[in-house]
């Protein structure tokens, strides 16, 4: 992929040295001329105006940026209804996350934290408080998952969105165990709750 863009640069460079020569003359009456008759009237002002406008001209800018920091806010007018956040319970935050997981491989991490910290939780009741290191594999007597669903939530649970880069332009993406069907993984969940364990 990397030899596609080397050579889409080697075109553009071709192209502008090809063009360079014959345009020359038209980015100088479009481009140099114009700018350089600008920059000459910029100063042409600049020069006709004594020093006594340019102060005056500063300190006025200086007084509206002290007024603007100093002055109290002003308060909305009533009647307008303010946006207030709802706050969102776990199922619905959880559906945002699943919703979103089709954007990229942060909210694909979501999904499978939650569903890690939701399965050592499950470990933990089933251990009946005994301590478990949150870094343990997730299994036990009882519970054995396929190898898939255990590698998808332990990297969901203990790794990090950012062991998985964003693939260059046109370059296909590389498939990771995030991407893992999460169907699977919810009915193995449910499941496992049901035994009554």
């Amino acid at each position: 992929m990397i030899w596609r863009q080397r050579l889409a640069l080697a075109g553009v460079i071709v192209i502008a040295a090809i063009l360079a020569f014959p345009m020359r003359s038209w980015v100088t009456d479009m481009i140099v001329l114009p700018l350089a008759y600008l920059l000459w009237l910029l100063h042409l002002i600049y020069l006709s105006l004594g020093q006594a406008v340019w102060w005056a001209v500063i300190i006025l800018v200086v007084v509206i940026m002290l007024f603007k920091s100093l002055a109290p806010e002003i308060k909305p007018i009533r009647g307008r209804a303010e946006y207030t956040r709802e706050d969102r319970g776990s199922v619905e935050a959880l559906a945002s996350m699943l919703r979103k997981s089709k954007k990229g491989i942060y909210f694909k991490w979501l999904v499978a934290n939650r569903l890690g910290k939701l399965t050592y939780q499950m470990l933990l009741r089933r251990e009946h408080g005994r301590p478990r290191s949150v870094f343990a594999p997730l299994i036990m007597d009882g519970w054995e998952p396929p190898a898939e669903i255990r590698h998808y939530l332990e990297k969901g649970l203990h790794g990090s969105f950012a062991e998985f880069p964003v693939p260059r332009w046109f370059a296909q993406p590389k498939k990771t165990p995030l991407d893992h069907n999460v169907e699977e993984v919810v009915e193995f969940l449910e499941a496992q709750q049901s035994d009554g364990h």
